[in-house]
């Protein structure tokens, strides 16, 4: 890709600006706080926005605005800054959630951890003490994706089907934890289990965790987390990011 973002028609009333072609920190800032800025402009015509890994889709109204006006309209807030190094949006989160690592409800940990060249022990410290960004929000209702590990995480997916891990489940690969909302076939290795659940269709607001929240796991163990099944937080505690 060249440098710089790229801006994509998607179909008859959408556009996707995309800051790379690969997964990264400052192309995920971008995607984050290039979304947010879409927002407060408060555009006429722009009936949706979402943002993935590295890029922005905006979806406008074709009857009144054409691809010409947005792009235009885009390209002049490109223009404005480097968003490589903008500050990501206000209103981020911390959450702080007990999840139980290894044991027969998170049974992949110690193959997990030999492919990451660790101990089981080690890669419960490490996977502990990362503090992850909420990347997207994608593959399933209120689904994240949490990066990035260190390195040593650089792990690749399974080459066979897992049939199903169960909603609340932390899963690793390629440098990323992907916390499940729903229960459901995955290629990632399942190493950690919460009790929370990140898909409430019936409250005001059905998906607990947005883009561009940080999220740390704590351990715990599993009689522990079986008492949080009846909080839909699953134990977690949450302060606003300052």
């Amino acid at each position: 890709m060249a440098a710089g973002p790229v801006i994509r028609t998607a179909g008859v009333d959408g556009v996707l600006i995309s800051f790379s072609d690969t997964l990264n920190e400052s192309a995920n800032r971008a995607a984050l706080a290039f979304r947010a800025a879409v927002d407060a402009a408060g555009w006429d015509g722009v009936e949706e926005t979402s943002s993935s890994l590295v890029s922005v889709y905006m979806r406008f109204d074709p009857i009144g605005f054409d691809h010409a006006t947005m792009h235009h309209r885009i390209t002049g807030l490109l223009d404005s800054r480097d968003w490589y190094q903008a500050q990501l949006p206000e209103g981020r989160r911390f959450w702080q959630i007990p999840a139980v690592f290894g044991t027969d409800l998170a049974p992949q940990l110690a193959q997990a951890a030999a492919q990451a060249g660790m101990t089981e022990a080690q890669a419960i410290a490490s996977l502990a003490a990362a503090r992850l960004r909420v990347q997207t929000i994608g593959f399933a209702p209120g689904q994240p994706y949490l990066g990035t590990l260190p390195e040593g995480w650089d792990i690749p997916r399974q080459s066979q089907l897992t049939a199903r891990v169960p909603e609340g489940a932390v899963a690793v690969a390629i440098r990323q934890l992907v916390l499940f909302s729903v229960s459901t076939p995955t290629g990632w290795q399942h190493v950690g289990q919460t009790a929370m659940r990140l898909f409430q269709p019936d409250a005001d607001t059905p998906f607990l965790l947005r883009a561009g929240d940080e999220v740390q796991f704590t351990p715990t163990t599993p009689d522990a987390l079986d008492g949080m099944r009846r909080d839909p937080m699953g134990g977690a505690t949450v302060t606003v990011i300052r």
